[in-house]
């Protein structure tokens, strides 16, 4: 895809963020789009979750860490949260944030992280390469621009299963 088709699909995923209502859907969206918008062997959709990263889905050539967690202190996901700024690693083995043992039975080679809200995140999107790839500007804009809107659609999504078992008055039920 060349950069403007990436910018209208984009906006297409960030249309179908604004509808989503689950959990479920939204990893499964975000995961796509992140690896779409950038041509990736895989992508992960990260939440924090105290002082851990939960892995909670991926799309990739292989498996990765989906349903793990771990320490902020001890994950690259962690690090651009407690940093608040994306990363772009070409070579994961030339970089000491890097948890060797983590990637040593994956694919991985290369990376891009983003924080999901960059004041205070609550998560991270990361795309992996199999081999060497050096991040361009347009895709590390893309992922973080992906992950603004994602923000907007955890709160969308965290205040509708807070609504939904709420109960008007009258007895109707407010979804």
């Amino acid at each position: 895809m060349n950069y403007q088709q990436r910018l209208d699909y984009l906006v297409n995923a960030i249309q179908k963020l604004s509808m989503v209502r689950d959990f479920e859907t939204l990893a499964a969206l975000v995961r796509h789009a992140a690896r779409e918008l950038t041509g990736a062997d895989g992508a992960t959709f990260v939440l924090r979750d105290g002082d851990q990263c939960h892995y909670r889905d991926e799309d990739a050539i292989g498996p990765l860490w989906k349903g793990q967690r771990f320490p902020m202190s001890a994950c690259i996901s962690g690090w651009v949260m407690l940093h608040r700024e994306p990363v772009a690693i070409e070579d994961i083995y030339a970089d000491a944030r890097i948890p060797q043992d983590a990637y040593r039975s994956t694919f991985v080679r290369s990376l891009v992280m983003v924080p999901i809200r960059t004041l205070d995140p609550i998560g991270a999107i990361g795309n992996y390469w199999a081999g060497r790839h050096r991040s361009s500007p347009e895709e590390i804009y893309l992922l973080r621009a992906l992950a603004d809107s994602t923000s907007v659609a955890i709160e969308n999504v965290r205040m509708f299963e807070d609504l939904e078992p709420r109960v008007l008055g009258d007895g109707t039920r407010v979804a």
